[in-house]
């Protein structure tokens, strides 16, 4: 595309062209690849700075939390890449195991066909073919986004490269004894049929059962026959290897040690002791199943208990429980164990209990904790001689570079909670019983031995070297999705090779991330760079909150609450919103609520804003550690700054091209044009701080009332005044003033805003001499603003708050007054202070006023004073006392009964307790508005009453 500049900007600010046209352009001339762009502040030494995308799942589209983390980062490296850093936004997507998984398998579901019937291989190839589609339409979104990435450096969590480290590290944790394989719990997924991360298990409170069963001793005691077991398992009773109670429970201490018969089964097993027993809990006789429950799996571990499993991995009852329930579903199970109990008298009572019941996230299905053999890194076990740790474990020194400031958390308070995690940190659960992921590089032989090799023939070599004969079978489970995200900070760098990236961007300045995944994500990679590279992954972490619907409630597509960033950025009509909220739901009524909700909340359908202005009301909704309501009010009004910002550079534009700027001078700026510098030099030190504090919220504030309170509707007012006034000495200082601090403004906003500050930049910086019209070049790679102590100008900026002061009470008399908008009076000054003369034609221009005039006393007219300090205003108005007084009366008569339909109504107990909360808080407002205008209205007519 053309660099040259037009003689004027189109009369209306139209995003989407603007935006497709930029994105590629950014691209063609390479100004997002990684390196050195813009030139630094003077005396300013140039760092590396790297963000590396936290990849989002190649399962669809992203999500407004996206939109959100897309507006962080971006907004970062483009602020230092105008910094002069060696700036680099590294893209990537994550191949998300189960949830892809998931996604293919229901594909196939819906052509009645299952992943066994194809078979792995086959099935592998399908899954590829939908990251293919799937991954190209979520970076075509960040694009969309503005994001400025390398898309030379764009990873992929399954691609070779990353492959080849995944590896790496495996073997050599294996190497190092840090990685083993056991039999452990962990928690199941039946549907799935493969073990799950605590992170895809969602516990809810539910209504359920608590039953009291009757456990027979041995041998009575005391008279005593049955010790009263409450469970909300029945079922899991069969696999039942003790009870247990409070060792300093009086009522069993006499037990302990002793037996019971386990009902159903007709098993001995022991009472034991041991503190984790609540004594105050039901019966404080607690039933004791190693292998079905976490805590009771360390009672066993304590204690040496054995571990029978009596749910198969499709939790149907197995074959170590009794022959009657074998192959029965472990619901149906239930049933009968409790029917059976009744029948046989061991049922004490059954009573309603609440209780938290733990559900896979993918599938709804109860999960199971279940003993299976799993592949685990240990994460308290100290690192070998010969590690970058030696006698230190990984766990440890993860903790320690958060203790010493190597890693810092925004906001800080997030310290606490990853320190508390590691501080109880189990081993770590690598397995997963999938096909698509990274296949774990372990083969096995005959005889059950492992090798853990880098590739089949290592692993041929190692088993021939120690005698096997037979042939390797390759482990068929994946790895943990959260293993291989863990190594992506420095494997997408090209470790394990010691590249130029590696030692450039590792580590990267900050990481972008959700309060969500501190445990499963942030703590692994800090844990595994440290391991392996000896590094930070990362200087920073700012922690986010999560992106709400305005009434607060967590974004989901089984709420209909969802929006799509690039729905937000194009528009969308109402049919087609309704029909993507509801694809692929299956229950008729949960659809027809979500274009019910949709139909309330979006009657038109979702407007287009552009990305600019999304992008703004993401920067505007940061604020450290606080959950984001998104309203689409705020996306609105943001558009509505975009079209300001675009008016007053066409207003500029039109006001500077084809005139001489003139050589500054002293003396030739006028106090208004020396107060926007002064301002714009502070408005620069508030920007940088609030980028080096992560208050993008600050950063959006601040920018959004300069430009459009002090430039827009301040600043271009008063230029005006000097423009048409001025000789031409001042006019050429007033618009080099005007060009010159909108540049600035055009590159203090970019980051945030980058496609509509290009465009803008582009025409302002040929009529600001800043580039020739023939000269490429682009806003983004321009030099960070540079606050100037010798543009500072204290007196200015006073001059401007008494002119301001002075405005606004001349505008409040008017109204007061009721003029009417065109009617220009004489304004009559008391007091006057020093420097009336220069302000003076500013007052006529912003007050509407026919003239200012200095008096030594205000005459009675009866007309409204204002007081500025030690200056007396009147606007010099002829008044009929009498009409006025009668106008008055009747005003104060109506507020009168305007206040009284309203306080009954308040005091009316029925109205207060039906009327929605919103009606009673409007109808105060509005109690309280009248009460301030009949205040004002009496004092008026007071001041009347004595003429």
């Amino acid at each position: 595309m053309s660099d040259s500049a037009s003689p004027s900007l189109p009369k209306s600010f139209e995003p989407q062209d603007i935006e497709s046209r930029w994105y590629d352009e950014w691209n063609r001339r390479g100004l997002f690849a990684g390196g050195r762009h813009a030139e630094p502040a003077a005396g300013r030494t140039p760092e590396s700075f790297a963000i590396q995308f936290p990849p989002p799942n190649v399962t669809g589209t992203l999500h407004m939390g996206h939109a959100f983390n897309q507006t962080i980062m971006d907004g970062l490296i483009r602020h230092h890449r105008m910094r002069g850093d060696d700036t680099v936004f590294i893209p990537g997507t994550d191949h998300a195991g189960i949830a892809t998984q998931i996604v293919v398998e229901r594909q196939l579901d819906a052509e009645g066909v299952s992943r066994h019937d194809l078979g792995r291989d086959k099935f592998l190839e399908r899954v590829w073919a939908w990251k293919e589609q799937s991954g190209s339409t979520i970076t075509g979104q960040f694009r969309r986004l503005g994001s400025s990435c390398d898309w030379s450096r764009e990873y992929f969590t399954m691609d070779e490269r990353l492959s080849r480290g995944v590896v790496e590290v495996f073997v050599r944790l294996y190497e190092q004894g840090l990685i083993y394989r056991g039999k452990r719990l962990v928690n199941w997924d039946p549907v799935l049929g493969t073990a799950v991360s605590d992170l895809e298990v969602v516990s809810t409170e539910e209504d359920g059962h608590m039953w009291e069963i009757r456990y027979p001793l041995a041998e009575p005691v005391d008279g005593l026959t049955h010790l009263v077991v409450a469970t909300t398992r029945p079922e899991t009773m069969l696999g039942d290897v003790a009870v247990m109670v409070h060792p300093e429970d009086g009522r069993y201490a006499h037990l302990i040690g002793r037996s019971v018969v386990l009902p159903l089964v007709g098993r001995a097993i022991p009472v034991i002791a041991d503190d984790y027993v609540d004594r105050e809990f039901g019966t404080g006789v607690v039933k004791v199943t190693p292998a079905h429950d976490f805590n009771d799996y360390a009672v066993g571990q304590r204690h040496g208990l054995d571990m029978i499993s009596v749910l198969t991995l499709d939790a149907k009852i197995g074959d170590a429980a009794p022959e009657a329930y074998r192959g029965l579903d472990r619901f149906e199970a239930r049933k009968r164990v409790v029917a059976d109990l009744e029948a046989q008298g061991l049922l004490q009572q059954v009573r309603a209990h609440k209780l938290m019941v733990p559900r896979g996230d993918r599938t709804n299905s109860v999960i199971e904790p279940m003993l299976t053999d799993q592949w685990f890194v240990a994460m308290s076990k100290p690192a070998p001689d010969g590690s970058l740790h030696p006698g230190k474990s990984i766990t440890q020194v993860a903790l320690e570079v958060v203790a010493d400031g190597r890693v810092k958390f925004v906001p800080e308070n997030w310290t606490v909670t990853y320190n508390q995690w590691l501080e109880k940190i189990q081993d770590w659960c690598i397995s997963r019983q999938l096909w698509w992921g990274h296949q774990i590089p372990a083969w096995h032989a005959p005889d059950g031995r492992i090798f853990v090799a880098r590739s089949a023939e290592d692993a041929e070599r190692q088993a021939r070297a120690a005698g096997v004969q037979g042939p390797l079978t390759r482990d068929p489970d994946v790895l943990d999705t959260w293993f291989s995200s863990a190594l992506v900070p420095f494997t997408d760098l090209g470790w394990p090779e010691q590249t130029p990236d590696l030692a450039r961007y590792l580590p990267s300045g900050v990481l972008v991330t959700g309060f969500d995944i501190i445990f499963f994500w942030v703590a692994r990679m800090i844990m595994m760079s440290m391991h392996h590279t000896g590094e930070v992954p990362f200087r920073t972490v700012y922690v986010h909150g999560l992106v709400c619907d305005m009434e607060g409630k967590k974004m989901s597509k089984s709420k209909g609450n969802t929006i799509d960033p690039v729905d937000l950025i194009d528009g969308i009509a109402l049919e087609p919103l309704i029909a993507k909220r509801t694809a692929g739901l299956m229950n008729p009524k949960q659809a027809d609520a979500i274009r019910k909700r949709t139909r309330k909340d979006y009657p038109e359908g979702i407007p287009a804003y552009g990305a600019d202005a999304l992008r703004f009301t993401m920067a505007a909704y940061a604020t450290l550690g606080r959950n984001i309501n998104f309203d689409l009010k705020r996306c609105e009004g943001y558009r509505n700054f975009c079209n300001k910002l675009w008016n007053a550079t066409r207003f500029v534009l039109m006001n500077v091209e084809g005139h001489d700027l003139g050589q500054p001078r002293a003396g030739d700026l006028s106090f208004a044009d020396c107060w926007i510098i002064d301002g714009l030099q502070r408005l620069i030190d508030e920007v940088d701080a609030g980028f080096a504090q992560y208050r993008f919220d600050q950063v959006a504030d601040r920018l959004y009332h300069f430009i459009w309170d002090e430039y827009c509707d301040w600043y271009v007012e008063l230029a005006k005044v000097r423009l048409q006034t001025g000789d031409a000495v001042q006019q050429a200082a007033t618009r080099r003033t005007l060009i010159h601090v909108l540049e600035t403004l055009l590159r203090l906003v970019h980051p945030i805003m980058p496609f509509i500050t290009e465009e803008l930049w582009q025409k302002v910086s040929v009529a600001a001499g800043v580039r020739a019209a023939d000269a490429p070049a682009s806003v983004s790679v321009q030099p960070w603003p540079t606050a100037r102590d010798d543009l500072r100008d204290a007196a200015a900026a006073g001059r401007m708050a008494a002119l301001k002061s002075l405005t606004d009470a001349i505008r409040a008399l008017r109204g007061e007054m009721g003029l009417a908008p065109g009617q220009r009076v004489p304004l009559l000054v008391q007091g006057a202070e020093s420097g009336l003369d220069e302000l003076a034609p500013y007052l006529v221009a912003l007050a509407r006023l026919e003239s200012v005039q200095a008096v030594d006393r205000l005459p009675d007219l009866g007309a409204p004073v204002q007081v500025v300090g030690a200056t007396q205003l009147m606007l010099h108005v002829e008044i009929d006392l009498d009409a006025e007084r009668a106008r008055l009366d009747k005003e104060i008569d109506r507020l009168e009964k305007e206040i009284a339909k309203a306080s009954g109504k308040l005091s009316n107990a029925s109205f207060v307790e039906r009327a929605p909360a919103a009606v009673v808080e409007q109808e105060k407002a509005r109690l309280a508005q009248f009460g301030e205008t009949l205040e004002k209205v009496r004092a008026q007519r007071s001041r009347l009453g004595s003429l």
